[in-house]
């Protein structure tokens, strides 16, 4: 999982004066993001990740697309994080990604945030070793 070749995220360059990057800690974060509203399509009731087979359609295309480019070594855009009306991390793009990275192992994940919710995310930056 360590040759995983991150490229920045279309929404991110896009607007660039607008997001930062940051490396965040996989599981703090995947645990704020249990909160959100969406979080029900990925989680099973017990607040895991739901098994590939247990997903819906959709969502089962993108974890797919996930492990396709993980297996044919070809980069995987950052996700997009913020905060959302409940103070919890949402996900704005790149779900996929960041889940299904998570149910691989990823301890720590480069992310892009919005600027403005930079001092939100101090409790998820990963340690720096």
């Amino acid at each position: 999982m360590e040759n995983i070749k991150f490229i920045n995220n279309k929404a991110a360059l896009s607007n660039p004066d607008k997001y930062v990057g940051i490396t965040i800690d996989v599981a703090r974060t995947l645990e704020s993001w249990k909160q959100s509203l969406y979080s029900f399509e990925w989680l099973d009731e017990n607040g895991q990740i739901k098994r590939f087979e247990d997903l819906n359609g959709a969502e089962a295309d993108k974890r797919r697309a996930v492990d396709d480019a993980l297996k044919n070594n070809q980069p995987i855009e950052k996700p997009v994080l913020g905060i959302g009306m409940l103070d919890n991390v949402e996900i704005g793009s790149g779900r996929a990604v960041f889940l299904t990275l998570s149910t691989k192992g990823l301890k720590t994940m480069p992310v892009h945030i919005p600027v403005s919710c930079e001092s939100d995310f101090k409790e998820f930056l990963a340690e720096v070793s």
